[in-house]
């Protein structure tokens, strides 16, 4: 606890106001575009039952013309519309992967500022036109909402490497873990308050869903462009501390023959001088410098498994629990908030470990291999809502927690190296890198979790199976920093147990020459 009192005294002193308004805007404008995300996977059993026949017996005849009221009859049947809507996800994934590696680049070369707002307000657009137009005009076209779900992937994919490079501009290297582990429960409050959005509009139809979480996510953008700033810089105050950590002055290396040591940026800045308010924008890391920066090609690669694993749950779970149980749609979606609790918690406390620590390989292994008997556990889960719930928020801790560190801590630390010191117009881009490769990851499996669970006839408890090997891919893409880390850990002790050793030599000789003066 006296750590805990300690740590917040400091953030007390060490931030300002306008630390506290870049924290929240940049918190709700991702929030606002994972709710509009979360609204299409909550959705998933009314829209499908609207894109086929309607049911009609003796008791309930069937509505004729069939040219009038089944014009909306895409498919046969509801179990025909669930490939689709698993590609329409990996439509969005995919085209939201290829646009992550963009928008991290124009991230770190334009105002971040105006492409994060550009992009809420146009990706706002097309979620009204799938969502509420083609319902209002009748328009339904497979064709057209692939294009539309293409769109929205791109635009959406303007908000995670800008929010979280003005994040990293903010806040130091010193207690990032805890901030960004706090403020990485973003995308988990979006699903929450997209599911409650859903759960309270659904009954009226799904079109209505689709406008309140559109109309939010538009004025989200409005406010940004004309409140939120991107850097200290742009106010006149100091850039975060982004210095070495203790362990890491105890093993840096010589100064060779040039003057160059493993220390020296790769990326030089054009000018030392202090940071002033006119200070010129430094020059933008290239995409290739960015991808062969240490750490960035593992962590990505990690992320891919993790990210499959956990967008399966953000896409799936509302139908999972509607099909396995039987429980209504709204029931279902207010349920499946318990996993984006266990996912805020567990990047809280994963950040805040981390910090405590200055290593964060250690803190996400260990979540991930405890994420094993988790996810076996809930996937044995009785048809209990309170067992059910509590289940599913341990997995969210497990899984959700490391996703968020990886995601947000973790690709700022990479982003603000030693090796780009002085060129803070990485982090964009190494952001877009990391979770660009999340999402192709991601992307897969949404194409993978239908297909095992419909084409090839198999149990739900497969689609878990296959999970838990997607965790264990994660800890083996990880296991190079989790050993360069841990290395560096024992280089330190052995460091401090060194200087203690000769301090106490000191102390002894002090101490025998004391006592020959004496006598």
């Amino acid at each position: 606890m006296a750590s805990i009192s300690r740590m917040w005294r400091q953030l007390k002193t060490k931030y300002s106001i306008y630390h506290v308004f870049v924290f929240l805007l940049t918190f709700f404008s991702y929030a606002f575009f994972h709710a509009t995300r979360k609204t299409f996977s909550n959705i998933k059993t009314t829209i499908s039952s609207e894109w086929t026949p309607q049911f009609c017996n003796a008791t309930e005849p069937c509505l004729r013309p069939e040219k009038i009221w089944m014009e909306h009859h895409l498919f046969d049947s509801s179990s025909d519309a669930e490939p689709f809507l698993g590609w329409l996800d990996s439509t969005f994934l995919i085209s939201y992967a290829v646009g992550l590696y963009i928008s991290g680049i124009l991230g770190d070369r334009f105002d971040m500022r105006k492409v994060l707002s550009l992009g809420m307000c146009l990706s706002a657009v097309v979620v009204f036109v799938f969502g509420c137009l083609t319902e209002w005009v009748h328009l339904y076209s497979q064709p057209f909402y692939i294009i539309l779900f293409v769109l929205n992937g791109l635009l959406q994919s303007t908000g995670w490497p800008c929010v979280v490079a003005i994040m990293g501009n903010w806040f130091g290297k010193s207690t990032r873990g805890l901030v960004l582990g706090a403020w990485s429960a973003c995308a988990s409050v979006g699903n929450i308050i997209g599911a409650l959005l859903v759960s309270q509009v659904l009954d009226y139809g799904y079109e209505y869903a689709f406008l309140v979480t559109s109309a939010v996510l538009f004025a989200g953008g409005i406010i940004n462009f004309f409140g939120l700033v991107p850097s200290p810089k742009d106010v006149g105050l100091p850039e975060p501390d982004d210095g070495d950590d203790d362990d890491d002055s105890a093993s840096s290396g010589d100064e060779d023959d040039t003057g160059v040591t493993a220390r020296t940026p790769l990326v030089q800045s054009d000018t030392d001088s202090p940071v002033t308010f006119t200070q010129t924008r430094p020059q933008a890391i290239s995409f290739f410098q960015a991808v062969c920066l240490p750490g960035v090609i593992p962590y990505s690669l990690s992320y891919a498994c993790l990210k499959l694993v956990n967008y399966s749950f953000f896409f799936w779970l509302p139908f999972y629990l509607h099909s396995q149980y039987g429980w209504k749609e709204t029931v279902a979606d207010e349920i499946s908030i318990y996993y984006d609790v266990g996912g805020i918690i567990g990047g809280m406390i994963g950040g805040y470990l981390s910090d405590r620590m200055k290593k964060r390989a250690p803190t996400v292994v260990t979540m991930l291999l405890l994420a094993l008997p988790s996810l076996w556990g809930y996937s044995a889960s009785p048809n209990n809502k309170t067992i059910n719930a509590v289940l599913m928020a341990v997995a969210g801790f497990f899984i959700g927690g490391p996703a968020n560190l990886i995601s947000s801590a973790i690709s700022a630390d990479l982003g603000r190296q030693d090796l780009i010191k002085g060129n803070s117009e990485a982090l964009s881009t190494v952001t877009g890198i990391v979770d660009g490769t999340g999402s192709v990851g991601a992307s897969v499996g949404q194409i993978l979790v239908p297909l095992l669970h419909k084409q090839l006839h198999l149990d739900w408890h497969w689609v878990f199976y296959f999970f838990m090997l997607m965790t264990l891919m994660t800890v083996v893409c990880i296991l190079p920093m989790l050993v360069r880390e841990v290395r560096s850990m024992k280089c330190f002790l052995n460091y401090q147990l060194r200087r203690q050793a000769a301090a106490l030599v000191q102390d002894t000789h002090r101490t025998d020459r004391q006592h020959s003066l004496n006598s």
